[in-house]
């Protein structure tokens, strides 16, 4: 039964990890970029949501909504300001733009929340599921995490598959200049796949903090880390891939922490990266999925 429970935590730290993966997908399939301040995003979205219910006392959803919002807002404000002039510059210098926004929110962060680590709500108020009379119990926070994730990887690929602006993305996705001769905006694309992206690490973010409830500026930097290997693990610019990955990754840190060492869990995640990316350079799916974006 322990091992089902590590299981079942596994894929649900997997599930936070592919919501965060699908921000550096689809970034990258689009603007061939990547936006390695994705991680701090996810911390201002925390915080959002940690000053609404703990300081105004304001209802969880509505407290989500705004963190999404805000977090969207965020998005399109980094891609405009840091990210869109640096369209045709090496990826060194995008990488360094990328490390200065970093550092530039989690300093912002310490400067009006301090370097306490804060005490998270979580935004899930039901009762956990026991099942196995009893022997097994799983909490309401990895019900809610796993079916939003399995939504919102639904929700995604039918947006790209059958929508004006999915289509755009693909578009954009395979050749800018030719999708711009055919009339589509490159930069509105753009703006809403880092829009997009940035809306589900604020999800993606809650979710990670009402299952571990403790906030900190630092907060989103792991998992952000984590989320990116997830991405490049399942194949990045896939949409199914960031998904594989996510789950795959989370179930190996927490069968890894739980049966080799606590320690060496981190270093077992990126190990088994490495291996894969040894026997297929492109990752698990690769370019054999059409639904990139």
């Amino acid at each position: 039964m322990n091992f089902v429970s590590y299981l079942i935590n596994g894929i649900s730290l997997g599930s936070i990890y592919a919501i965060i993966a699908l921000g550096y997908t689809m970034v990258y399939g689009i603007a061939k970029m990547l936006n390695f301040a994705h991680g701090d995003v996810i911390m201002i979205g925390c915080y959002i949501v940690f000053t609404l219910m703990s300081g105004f006392h304001v209802n969880a959803i509505v407290s989500l909504l705004a963190a999404i919002i805000g977090c969207t807002l965020l998005g399109v404000t980094i891609e405009k300001i840091a990210y869109k002039p640096l369209r045709k510059a090496t990826p060194l210098a995008v990488l360094i733009t990328a490390i200065g926004v970093s550092y530039f929110l989690q300093n912002a962060a310490l400067i009006i929340f301090g370097a306490d680590t804060k005490s998270f709500t979580s935004v899930v108020a039901m009762d956990p599921v026991k099942l196995a009379d009893g022997k097994l119990t799983i909490s309401a926070v990895t019900i809610v995490t796993v079916v939003a994730c399995v939504i919102i990887v639904l929700a995604l690929m039918t947006f790209i598959k059958k929508s004006k602006s999915g289509q755009a993305m693909l578009a954009v996705s395979e050749d800018k200049d030719a999708a711009q001769l055919m009339g589509v905006n490159v930069n509105k694309t753009i703006s809403l796949t880092f829009a997009i992206g940035s809306g589900l690490a604020a999800i993606a973010g809650v979710l990670l903090c009402s299952a571990y409830p403790t906030l900190s500026p630092y907060t989103g930097a792991m998992p952000g880390i984590k989320a990116f290997t997830a991405a490049v693990f399942g194949g990045i610019g896939s949409i199914p891939g960031a998904f594989i990955g996510g789950i795959l990754l989370g179930v190996i840190e927490i069968l890894g922490r739980a049966y080799v060492s606590s320690q060496l869990s981190d270093a077992i995640v990126f190990a088994v990266l490495i291996i894969v990316l040894l026997v297929k350079p492109t990752g698990i799916l690769g370019k054999q999925i059409h639904e990139k974006v």
